[in-house]
């Protein structure tokens, strides 16, 4: 074979293994929920579509397999009047996937005997907002994280716009951000610290150790740079600046509700729960465990909640769940921790909730 025979099969070669290589890339597979396999670019087609339906500018999502991160795509845009898209450092308001990460938190202060599940936590903090009633006396960390504190979610969705306890604590379920939020206000007590020092704490006890470097409660200058804008179903820009729970919670650690995020980062958090690495296994026992009925589905199935988690009898009594709802920032993760198999996803919209289960029932196929 002579010199230039030898040097363009040399180069022919290099260019099948170059696009072999490609091809594989681009057709990385993803196995569902059943252990079906499903090309990336088949989810991918799915999810454009289904952006389009339910108007929705930005997504950004992470899927999980044996606890690995094995697909991260990005769609949309980040500002639809200046075309900017949604990137792989777009940071999105995880609005009540909050919940979740905070049980965490918190379980982290039982282990360190700071904290009692059961303790009434007017013994920690008395609460001057609903001091008029005694039964707050009853209120436990375990109530408040399994929604059974009777508080409303918000006391300004309620006609008089006042803190209440509209049932006999720990008799009942109704959804509560008010309760996360006193025991926020605990947790900064027992630290005898402000918000921006709660944050750090955060930092230092779960972000840091699982090397979430862009997941805040409090938003930092890095992150309302790279922040996501949000809009309406109609895809019209919400003015969050002016927006009134932005100046109520501005500055504020809102435990219910304030965590920003994006799915590379948040999955650190859901695969150290999946394998529970960040606790112990008490403590997640305590986590998973059934506290609350949510509802009853026509089927007979049962939704309960944790703490902190969303979960169903059997089949799904290994799968955890939250959605997140903020005025124009909508999310969902799911994770089954016996699988080792989850996704979240993030949007700038208000269809993100509803987006989340359509996935859940797009991997529940078998193909």
């Amino acid at each position: 074979m002579t010199k230039n025979k030898t040097s363009r099969f040399i180069y022919f070669f290099y260019l099948v293994l170059i696009t072999t290589s490609c091809i594989a890339q681009n057709q990385n597979v993803i196995k569902n929920l059943k252990g079906f396999e499903i090309s990336s670019d088949t989810i991918s087609l799915f999810l454009k579509s289904r952006m389009d339906t339910l108007n929705i500018p930005g997504l950004s999502i992470a899927i999980i397999n044996d606890s690995k991160v094995v697909y991260h795509q990005t769609f949309g845009y980040a500002n639809l009047e200046k075309k900017i898209p949604v990137t792989n450092t777009t940071i999105f308001e995880g609005a009540s996937m909050s919940k979740s990460v905070f049980a965490s938190f918190i379980m982290k202060y039982v282990e360190e005997g700071k904290l009692d599940l059961d303790k009434p936590l007017f013994q920690y903090l008395n609460y001057p907002d609903i001091e008029y009633d005694e039964r707050y006396k009853k209120i436990t960390a375990r109530m408040i994280l399994s929604h059974r504190s009777g508080f409303p979610n918000w006391r300004e969705n309620e006609e008089d716009k006042k803190l209440k306890i509209k049932f006999e604590p720990g008799t009942a379920y109704e959804y509560s951000g008010e309760g996360y939020q006193y025991l926020s206000n605990v947790l900064k007590h027992l630290e005898k610290t402000d918000w921006h020092g709660l944050e750090i704490i955060f930092q230092n006890k779960i972000a840091k150790p699982l090397g979430m470097k862009y997941t805040t409660f409090i938003p930092t200058t890095y992150v309302n740079e790279h922040k996501a804008e949000p809009y309406t179903n109609e895809k019209k820009w919400i003015d969050w600046k002016n927006n009134y729970w932005y100046k109520k919670d501005k500055d504020k650690f809102v435990s219910a509700s304030s965590i920003h995020s994006e799915p590379l980062d948040f999955s650190k958090w859901m695969i150290a729960t999946m394998n529970k690495k960040l606790l112990s296994e008490e403590s997640y026992q305590e986590l998973f465990k059934h506290h609350s009925t949510v509802s009853t589905l026509s089927s007979g199935m049962n939704i309960y909640y944790t703490l902190g988690f969303v979960t169903a009898d059997k089949p799904y009594n290994t799968t955890y769940f939250h959605g997140g709802s903020n005025d124009g920032f909508t999310c969902w993760y799911l994770m089954d921790i016996e699988k080792k198999w989850g996704y979240v996803l993030f949007t700038n919209s208000e269809n993100g909730e509803k987006l989340g289960n359509e996935v859940w029932d797009y991997f529940e196929k078998e193909y």
